[in-house]
């Protein structure tokens, strides 16, 4: 049984400044093909939503209800709840992703 997926209005905001940066600085074909493999990132979790792991930022916090996967240098977090995949972020891997993960899920 699929688990249902649901982004997050920030997560969905994530998308397209990823999108609007690799438009700009790359070209739309790169980023056409960027955001749709991000999205199927995404939907992949509705049929595999446990094989993330715990962000490193988040392991000797304690806080194990947030998973994450990759789609290189790209981060996708998110949380199980029930038969519910939330996705709360989804961030180059290369920012500063304590500060991020602080501000996004701690809150």
């Amino acid at each position: 049984m699929n688990f249902k997926l649901l982004i997050d209005p920030l997560a969905k905001q994530d998308l397209i400044d990823i999108y609007n940066y690799v438009a700009a600085n790359d070209s739309e074909e790169n980023a056409d093909k960027l955001l749709e493999n991000l999205e199927n990132t995404c939907l992949d979790l509705e049929k595999l939503p446990t094989r993330g792991h715990i962000p490193e930022e988040l392991r000797n916090t304690g806080i194990k209800r947030f998973l994450e996967i990759h789609y290189k240098p790209y981060r996708i977090v998110y949380e199980i709840i029930d038969r519910v995949v939330y996705v709360h972020l989804v961030a180059d891997g290369r920012r500063n992703m304590q500060d991020l993960l602080s501000e996004r899920l701690l809150r």
